[in-house]
């Protein structure tokens, strides 16, 4: 009888862990961003989503062909309004009728559907470097999608979002409990918020505790993890003792003190970076990443918002054509490479049963072949011009002090910028030219922990966009603020 008990006690533990692994299964989402010079084409990539178990993704347009190939795949999606689009939003109902009807109500029908659940009206549009661009469109055309969702009869179950950084409140003590939404914008949020509320969607917050580290020499390291090794106190002998908890209570404050205790938060974009920076790197991503899964799977909350919560990961691919005004880490947020490699081992169920993520399958990749300086080459002062015009068109932000190339020596520094341009060039013969100083070699060439990377034969180009297209438009938006 006594075996029989203990039998029943296990299992019914058992169940309640099953239950609980799968209701995070459920609630974890990540971030599908497509700034690549040769993007993995999209049928890759739900194949990846799925062998991997993640239920939810969240884009930042709504491309036909990106849209499309979730049809059928269970998995929940965000599209996305870009921000140079808000004003024709803005000024014109009909237009946000016409968008819904061909971005959102027809992929319901088609193949199956696809399970679209918001609509996110811009990407952080009040961020103070905008210099207040958006800030006029962004209300009007919240409020025309959502009333083209109610008309189209999905307003029920299609939500619309505006995707806001953590830079729309702050406290003037450091602490929670002074929260208040950002003093310029502040009545523009008070009304956003209440439609929000009103219209039971989501407020939709990106927070990054890698920033708080980047942009304060004085920040403890620590308080940006989930150790519990720093702590600070708030009113009522509240406890923080890290800066994701911290940030998103002071969110919960500002939404208090703007008469809606109740909103809904989703949590839109949280991650870290594993290159171009000092604390970048793949053992604190993980590190962080280990933290938050642990923390989500036991859907613990934060202290004033116990229970679950709706988190994307951000993000799901490196994007070699990310503008870096941020920063030369905006390239490498992904938690699998360029290639659709995992980076490090996760466990999605935050069980502390780390495996590396299933990679993406069918991947092909261009031929096994580098672009080096030429041994030959002795005048290294005339390779310098040669290295900038090269890095100016490519991708050189894993080179520099802390990166995961910047202990190079100034040829094999010449020999990285060259090989990133010739492989973003499709491996083009007159990419390895760089005045006679270049060379194709069909060895290895990276070093130690520096991939010197050979690229993928890309998506893009079964729409007929080559790689070049895609490098110049790049470099274009790499002179874009925050893009």
């Amino acid at each position: 009888m006594a075996r029989a008990g203990g039998f029943l006690v296990v299992s019914a533990v058992s169940a309640v862990v099953i239950m609980v692994l799968a209701n995070h299964a459920q609630g974890l989402g990540v971030n599908w961003g497509t700034m690549a010079s040769h993007p993995l084409h999209p049928s890759i990539v739900v194949k990846l989503l799925k062998d991997n178990g993640i239920k939810k993704v969240k884009l930042f347009d709504a491309d036909d062909w990106t849209v499309s190939s979730l049809a059928g795949s269970g998995i929940e999606v965000m599209v996305a309004i870009p921000n140079d689009q808000l004003n024709k939003f803005a000024n014109s109902y009909n237009h946000a009728k016409d968008w819904v009807k061909e971005n959102v109500t027809k992929h319901l029908r088609d193949n199956g559907g696809v399970d679209i659940r918001y609509v996110g009206v811009g990407n952080e549009p009040f961020l103070a470097s905008y210099n207040g661009s958006f800030i006029k469109p962004t209300f009007p055309a919240l409020k025309n999608v959502q009333k083209a969702l109610n008309e189209a009869g999905v307003g029920d179950k299609i939500k619309a979002t505006i995707p806001l950084n953590a830079d729309v409140y702050e406290s003037s003590s450091n602490t929670p409990s002074d929260g208040n939404f950002r003093n310029d914008i502040r009545d523009l949020m008070l009304q956003i918020v209440r439609f929000l509320n009103d219209n039971k969607s989501p407020f939709t917050v990106n927070i990054y505790p890698f920033l708080s580290l980047y942009e304060n020499a004085n920040f403890p390291q620590e308080f940006a993890f989930f150790d519990g090794s720093k702590t600070i106190n708030d009113k009522n002998n509240t406890r923080y003792d890290n800066v994701f908890d911290a940030n998103h209570d002071t969110l919960v404050w500002s939404l208090k003190k703007a008469g809606v205790p109740d909103l809904k938060i989703l949590v839109g974009e949280v991650g870290w970076p594993t290159d171009g920076n000092k604390n970048a790197n793949v053992g604190l991503a993980k590190k962080f990443y280990d933290g938050l899964l642990k923390k989500l799977a036991k859907n613990k909350g934060t202290p004033l918002r116990p229970g679950h919560m709706e988190t994307y990961l951000f993000s799901l691919f490196d994007e070699d054509i990310k503008s870096v005004a941020p920063g030369h880490f905006e390239r490498h947020w992904g938690i699998f490479r360029y290639d659709g490699l995992p980076k490090f081992s996760m466990d999605f169920t935050g069980q502390g049963q780390d495996k590396m993520l299933v990679a993406a399958k069918g991947v092909q990749y261009l031929e096994k072949k580098w672009c080096v300086l030429d041994s030959d080459v002795k005048n290294m002062s005339a390779v310098g011009p040669e290295v900038n015009y090269a890095c100016s068109l490519s991708d050189c932000t894993s080179l520099g002090p802390g990166t995961s190339c910047g202990e190079l020596g100034d040829r094999e520094t010449a020999s990285y910028a060259f090989n990133m341009y010739f492989q973003m060039n499709d491996q083009s013969v007159e990419a390895c030219g760089f005045s006679g100083m270049g060379k194709i070699v069909t060895q290895n060439a990276s070093r130690g922990n520096c991939l010197f990377p050979i690229q993928i034969e890309s998506g893009a180009e079964r729409l007929g966009l080559g790689s070049a297209v895609m490098v110049a438009a790049g470099a274009l938006l790499s002179l874009l603020v925050l893009m």
